[in-house]
């Protein structure tokens, strides 16, 4: 079902915030209750295997990202992004409640120079929260970033996409190489289906065994999401870390021919003709700043 425009623009509004979208925002803000009732029940009806009291405790635990992107041009553009995320919304985002904040830059893919940013939130309400937070935060309010002018904006253009984490891995698993601070590359690849039926059964296909499969060959996850809000949708996407470009082409060339792989992937009803239309893969750097 595709998303209401009023929706979209609630949630996706960006962290520059004027005085009067603020008075807007706070007519909106009787509007939440609804909008969060009917975003939730969309994601609980989506995602619901059973109605079970297991799983409706497993559906509790799993929490929501919000995927964006942000196109720039080159030249001061960038490093003008990278003051004000550095220095002001990462510490602001983590002041809202937002422990981990990933920011990335495209080191394959298209649209570059373009940082994504990965902010993970326990609940619906503590993304909502945590949004308002941010959005009223006195640093973000008040720095030169949020109070550019039209005529030389911060960014072209911002996407943001709100996944919902899958079973199989139901919280963000932050790299072992953040903690010894060590190099690392990132994989994000997204997978578009037909339907959400066809969708469904792709993340399925994961919760069921290819997590594991994925896990015993070396391909180590972040997190695995079903889009919610987004561009493209029905699609999932995820995120795989790699201590180079040779060790993931390594992994991945052990996954390929696995025994246990070859036979989930031609199970019928689990085959890609069946459930997929396309797959978009890009490799992401993190910024010295990166907490992901």
């Amino acid at each position: 079902m595709q998303q209401p425009r009023s929706v979209v623009f609630i949630f996706l509004s960006g962290f520059m915030v004027e005085r009067t979208n603020l008075q807007c925002y706070k007519v909106n803000m009787k509007r939440r209750q609804f909008l969060k009732t009917s975003l939730v029940a969309s994601a609980a009806a989506t995602t619901s295997v059973s109605n079970t009291a297991e799983t409706k405790s497993r559906n509790d635990d799993r929490e929501f990202y919000e995927l964006r992107q942000y196109h720039l041009r080159q030249g001061p553009m960038l490093k003008r992004f990278d003051d004000f995320y550095r220095d002001i919304a990462v510490p602001a985002w983590n002041r809202a409640g937002v422990s981990t904040v990933g920011v990335f830059d495209v080191m394959i893919g298209p649209d570059q120079p373009t940082k994504y940013v990965l902010l993970p939130f326990n609940s619906w309400d503590a993304m909502n929260d945590a949004c308002e937070k941010f959005e009223l935060d006195e640093a973000v309010l008040k720095s030169d970033f949020a109070n550019l002018p039209p005529t030389d904006p911060g960014y072209i253009r911002k996407e943001s996409s709100v996944l919902l984490a899958f079973m199989g891995i139901p919280k963000l698993e932050i790299p072992l190489q953040v903690a010894g601070k060590k190099s690392r590359i990132f994989e994000l690849r997204t997978y578009e289906a037909h339907s959400r039926k066809a969708n469904k059964k792709k993340v399925e296909m994961f919760n069921l065994g290819e997590i594991e499969i994925f896990r015993r060959c070396g391909l180590r996850p972040v997190f695995f999401g079903e889009g919610l809000i987004g561009s493209n949708l029905p699609k999932l996407t995820y995120k795989l870390v790699f201590d180079d470009m040779a060790a993931r082409d390594k992994n991945w060339g052990t996954f390929v021919p696995d025994p246990e792989w070859k036979k989930l992937s031609t199970t019928p009803g689990y085959t890609n003709a069946e459930i997929l239309t396309n797959i978009a893969s890009v490799i992401l750097r993190p910024t010295g700043y990166s907490q992901v």
